[in-house]
């Protein structure tokens, strides 16, 4: 699975999340990262990305548009990115649950 972060979560992630999530990427790194909500879902879409997000903009778009792309909503307020690593460490399961499932859309983390 291809996690696409979005701007606002840390270009960190990458590296601390590779042993378990290989495949994704950060905005930054595909010189996006002042790309605006829908040239980051058009880039997603047409990449087989799932965004990772704090934004709920990227929530509101699933709802109206469906997938693809998906999206996970990190819904964890001030944390560290050590913390948000560890969610989606921990959430692992439940990720991957939902990106085979074809007919979801949007996941919650929490």
């Amino acid at each position: 699975m291809r996690l696409l972060f979005d701007q606002n979560l840390s270009p960190r992630l990458v590296r601390l999340l590779s042993d378990v999530y290989p495949e994704c990427s950060h905005v930054h790194d595909l010189d996006m990262d002042t790309a605006s909500d829908t040239e980051v879902w058009n880039y997603a879409a047409e990449h087989g990305y799932t965004i990772v997000s704090k934004d709920a903009d990227f929530h509101q778009r699933s709802l109206l548009l469906g997938a693809p792309p998906k999206v996970i909503w990190i819904r964890q307020g001030n944390c560290s990115v050590a913390e948000t690593a560890d969610l989606l460490r921990e959430r692992f399961i439940a990720v991957e649950r939902f990106h085979v499932r074809e007919e979801a859309a949007f996941l919650a983390l929490s």
